[in-house]
């Protein structure tokens, strides 16, 4: 008989890096999951048993890996999966989906990605710690969500610096001192009228350059990542006050209601009326 450990963290307001749930699960022989995908980053650590991956790479072709004991698979957002456990050997793995502004940097960190999926490590002290930052979060999921998402980074830590792949990069280079200064500016700014040129012209450079290296290094362009800030802002603030959604607007630099509920609705799919409503705000 199946066992299984099924949790959602309770907040959404960590920007950076996000939690969104997590759990155990011993599964049946051949139990099997999709053909799904996710909307976020979703890592897998088998601590016991064998499965199967079948997950498409960066060409949209179905590969398979064959997973065992002590190793793990990363399924990358709108990527179709799916996983079976083994006939005879059936998986035991925890689980945790997490994503954020800092989520493709921290999967680059580890050296994973579509054509390469499957985590291995060749330090066992560290995937150990690991793996018990795992288990941490699905035993003691009754904690505050800044308690979990402590344990979150913890893991994240563990799991960058565990990889068979890992090529950590110095954090003295220049170019993350531009990509440091230019997310310092958006996060005190990002409630003015401000440009991708200001932004650039913060750390000194052309907007074209800024733009490459920013992209390169976040994954997304600095007008997105601006965009993606000020909605995740806007929906702590839908959530935690009463404001009106003018005011709320306003408060993340769109004086314009309209043009705010709009870009709203591009990034999250519904009304910011209807996401205070769905998710119980004031």
């Amino acid at each position: 008989m199946s066992e299984v450990i099924f949790s959602v963290f309770p907040s959404e307001n960590f920007v950076d890096l996000g939690l969104y749930q997590y759990g155990w699960e011993q599964c049946d022989p051949s139990h099997s999951f999709g053909p799904a995908a996710r909307n976020h980053y979703l890592f897998h650590y088998c601590l016991s048993g064998t499965g199967t991956l079948y997950a498409e790479n960066s060409k949209g072709e179905s590969v398979t890996y064959q997973i065992k004991s002590g190793q793990g698979f990363l399924l990358f957002p709108h990527q179709i999966c799916t996983y079976i456990a083994d006939r005879e050997l059936p998986w035991e793995y925890v689980w945790l989906e997490f994503d954020g502004l800092r989520a493709k940097e921290t999967v680059e960190l580890a050296g994973l990605s579509r054509d390469q999926p499957v985590y291995k490590t060749r330090y066992k002290d560290i995937a150990e710690a690991m793996k018990n930052e795992m288990l941490y979060l699905v035993n003691h999921r009754d904690e505050s969500p800044f308690h979990l998402i402590g344990h979150l980074y913890l893991f994240i830590d563990s799991f960058v610096r565990s990889c068979a792949s890992t090529n950590i990069r110095h954090e003295n280079s220049l170019r993350d001192f531009y990509i440091k200064e230019a997310i310092s500016y958006i996060e005190q700014n990002f409630q003015n009228d401000i440009s991708v040129e200001d932004i650039a012209a913060t750390c000194g450079l052309n907007r074209s350059y800024f733009g490459k290296i920013f992209h390169e290094t976040m994954g997304k362009s600095p007008q997105e990542f601006l965009i993606s800030y000020r909605m995740t802002k806007a929906a702590e603030l839908l959530k935690l006050t009463g404001l009106s959604i003018a005011d709320i607007g306003n408060a993340v630099g769109y004086p314009n209601q309209l043009h705010f509920s709009r870009a709203f609705k591009n990034v999250y799919g519904i009304s910011p009326r209807q996401w205070r409503y769905e998710h119980g705000g004031s």
